[in-house]
């Protein structure tokens, strides 16, 4: 089948979770004695199956092991959605509810991002079957995403000896409209999958509010997407 073909045919798997909005998408791989392909971004079909949002932003971090970035958000009235994958290593990535009003709000949706290579699909078999069902059952995936609307504060732990982290933003960073709750706040109950004695964090991340001390900038049904 040429390359023509196979991407006429791709489409995209969009799995929800227990949070409206926040989902988790699956790329379609075809792999051959060649190696793999797959498209990892289509505007026509995120649109379709996700939200007509245009990402104009792309980012790209390089993170060893025991890194934790987060929890982060831009304050309105410059909100991202983001657009999240592994493509080195793996990562347990994390979405907190901080809409005020929100049913969900301070609950949070994990997933562990796993890159097409090796350390990837050792951390997929390593933590496949060790974790709590507050983690996307579908750890055994490698290459999956993750959106992240707007009210939500985002943030990851590298599980992986080093990871590099891609995302797309569908807003220009404003330094002036940084805002964060606290990565390591017990209140919100995530599993980070690592030692919290081997957690590695900016001296900015250590500064934020827990959740209980936060007043969140974000309403609920304000945010489309």
């Amino acid at each position: 089948m040429s390359l023509s073909s196979l991407k006429m045919v791709i489409q995209m798997q969009v799995i929800k979770t227990n949070i409206d909005g926040v989902v988790i998408i699956k790329p379609r791989v075809f792999k051959d004695a060649r190696g793999y392909f797959f498209e990892s971004f289509s505007q026509r079909e995120f649109d379709d199956k996700v939200a007509p949002i245009r990402f104009v932003q792309d980012n790209e971090s390089m993170s060893s092991y025991g890194v934790m970035r987060g929890l982060h958000f831009q304050r309105p009235p410059f909100t991202q959605s983001k657009l999240v994958r592994c493509v080195k290593g793996a990562v347990l990535d994390v979405a907190v509810d901080i809409r005020k009003g929100s049913p969900t709000y301070g609950q949070h949706v994990s997933c562990i991002l796993c890159a097409h290579d090796e350390e990837g699909g050792r951390i997929a078999n390593e933590f496949g079957e060790a974790l709590t069902s507050s983690v996307s059952p579908l750890l055994s995936y490698i290459g999956l995403q993750f959106f992240v609307p707007r009210g939500f504060a985002h943030g990851f732990a590298v599980l992986s000896e080093t990871a590099v982290f891609q995302y797309k933003c569908d807003e220009f960073y404003h330094p002036e409209a940084d805002g964060g709750i606290r990565i390591l706040d017990d209140s919100l109950g995530i599993n980070w999958c690592i030692p919290t004695n081997k957690a590695i964090l900016s001296e900015k991340d250590t500064k934020h509010p827990i959740l209980k001390d936060f007043d969140s900038p974000f309403e609920f049904n304000a945010y489309k997407f």
